[in-house]
């Protein structure tokens, strides 16, 4: 009895040893990050977080949005994505300002030559929260929206490689959302398509 109660205890060390720990969640609040940074390695296309301390799984991370974000939404149809005209809206801002998230993309390690076009393919495929979700610039006072909820989905963007971009990230309402982005590429070499998967992207929009 003695010796199988040993060999199960050894059996539930080498079971527990096995299985990973779950990383710890990190609460992302301020400075340069890359939502979406893109990899290409051996084969493989992969999709994390980049916070210039780590890559993260996105499943691992909340992107949060805090009161300090809130903008006026500006008169005019073309900013009707972000609510009626003075309605409250929250923005992760194109530029860097403290205190915010200074959100983009990176694609700086997929190399030239590997994909057709030399580009892959941004999907944002769902989006689940208490109001809409848009990526967008602006230019002379006019947004151009890249990613927009309020429109249907999915919504896809090719963007090439080597490319580091900042956009506007805005929310409708606070609350929790649940962000879905899958990237895909075409190799020139076969012809088959590689994908990252689809990533869920954690954002807390604070009242």
């Amino acid at each position: 009895m003695r010796a199988a109660a040993v060999l199960a205890a050894a059996l539930s060390l080498a079971v527990a040893a096995a299985v990973p720990a779950q990383a710890a969640t990190v609460t992302l609040t301020s400075g340069h990050v890359d939502v979406l940074d893109v990899d290409y390695n051996a084969g493989a296309l992969t999709l994390t977080v980049n916070d210039e301390v780590a890559e993260r799984n996105p499943a691992d991370v909340i992107l949060q949005v805090p009161a300090a974000a809130k903008i006026t939404v500006p008169s005019g149809a073309a900013w009707s994505f972000l609510g009626g005209a003075g309605a409250t809206a929250w923005v992760l801002p194109q530029g860097s300002t403290s205190g915010l998230l200074w959100a983009g993309w990176n694609t700086a390690e997929v190399p030239s030559g590997v994909f057709q076009n030399n580009s892959v393919q941004f999907k944002l495929t769902a989006v689940s929260g208490p109001g809409q979700f848009s990526v967008y610039t602006v230019s002379a006072g006019t947004p151009t929206r890249l990613f927009d909820s309020s429109d249907g989905l999915p919504d896809t963007r090719n963007v090439t490689y080597n490319a580091h971009t900042h956009a506007n990230w805005g929310f409708t309402q606070a609350g929790t959302y649940t962000v879905t982005f899958e990237v895909t590429g075409k190799l020139i070499s076969t012809g088959a398509t590689v994908t990252t998967g689809a990533k869920a992207f954690t954002f807390n929009v604070l009242p």
